[in-house]
């Protein structure tokens, strides 16, 4: 483990994130068209979500979707939030896993819109990304660069992408469109050999930091909280020996982990019935909240843990940093 990536606390540095998906984003990704009123739970599951964050003196990174921000229902939600000083990032606008397929001149106004409704709904002008479904184009980094965004965190290097999306696939009545539309949605093979740390995208004379979602050290295989949610249907206690472990290798392999959480995570079959398509939402929301908090434990246990712009200032300031040179 190198000196840098142990801070005052004597522990190494790990960031938390949680992607603000809602309802209607699951719903319209699935093909539902019950997306078109937007229904949400943002009102339910952000006081949780709060409540297991404050337990434990945590501050993170939300990454909120545009359209919620632009409905003034969801504005007390997302406010609180930041009042709470949990850093602000962009999810996009109307969270469609396909912005590879976007032009330059869409992504410019699919997140010049997202920025200026999320600045209004917390105060906050966003200065990370991630893409819905882990979507990532050389445009899109382009026009990230180009906006001023010191990271983006849409990598997930894991070879697991095309199985979750097959059985995404399978849940679903999806037409030969629709496949193509999402025919890279949670990522392709190829995402599993980009690297585990954090690295520079080089391009146009200018760079970008990337921020990888961790997924466990030589495996490869994602350690996010939904994933430790669907180990957990078959069995909890394996559910958390799968994440402690993780977490021990990624010390063992100096790897500061990126760690994701989702609403789901909080919410259980009783709360959103139409999302129960999801393998997780089999428990009770009751049952993923005391999952959620001793993976939380385990995470303070042996890292510093911090919002993902914090953990971006200081990689930044690291001469180590692999560079990655992006070519069209």
């Amino acid at each position: 483990m190198t000196r840098t990536s142990v801070i005052q606390s004597g522990k190494p540095l790990a960031s938390l994130s949680l992607d603000l998906d809602n309802e209607w984003a699951y719903l319209k990704t699935h093909e539902d068209p019950a997306w078109e009123s937007y229904p949400s739970y943002l009102n339910v599951v952000v006081p949780r979500i709060l409540h297991a964050l404050e337990c434990r003196s945590l501050r993170i990174t939300v990454f909120v979707v545009g359209q919620d921000a632009a409905l003034e229902h969801n504005h007390e939600a997302l406010a609180q939030l930041a009042r709470a000083g949990h850093e602000i990032g962009n999810h996009s606008l109307r969270h469609e896993p396909w912005l590879h397929l976007f032009s330059e001149q869409d992504l410019e106004q699919e997140l010049a819109e997202a920025e200026q409704h999320i600045q209004v709904a917390t105060g906050q002008k966003p200065i990370g990304f991630r893409g819905p479904g882990y979507s990532q184009s050389v445009t899109l980094l382009r026009v990230l660069a180009r906006r001023g965004y010191a990271y983006d965190a849409s990598s997930l290097p894991s070879f697991i992408g095309p199985i979750a999306r097959a059985y995404y696939f399978a849940t679903g009545q999806f037409s030969p469109e629709q496949r193509e539309r999402l025919n890279r949605l949670f990522g392709s093979w190829k995402d599993g050999l980009r690297p585990l740390k954090p690295y520079r995208w080089h391009f146009d004379e200018t760079s970008l930091l990337e921020m990888p979602v961790t997924t466990f050290p030589v495996f490869r295989i994602p350690i996010h909280l939904s994933y430790v949610m669907y180990l957990a249907g078959f069995s909890i206690a394996l559910a958390h020996i799968y994440f402690n472990t993780a977490l021990w290798a990624c010390r063992l392999f100096g790897v500061e982990p990126s760690i994701l959480l989702h609403p789901l995570d909080f919410l259980g079959g009783e709360d959103v019935p139409r999302l129960k398509f999801f393998p997780s939402m089999r428990m009770t929301g009751e049952q993923k909240i005391a999952i959620v908090e001793r993976c939380l434990d385990s995470m303070v246990r042996l890292f510093d843990v911090r919002p993902v712009g914090e953990h971006a200032a200081v990689v930044a300031t690291r001469s180590n940093l692999m560079d990655v040179r992006l070519n069209d």
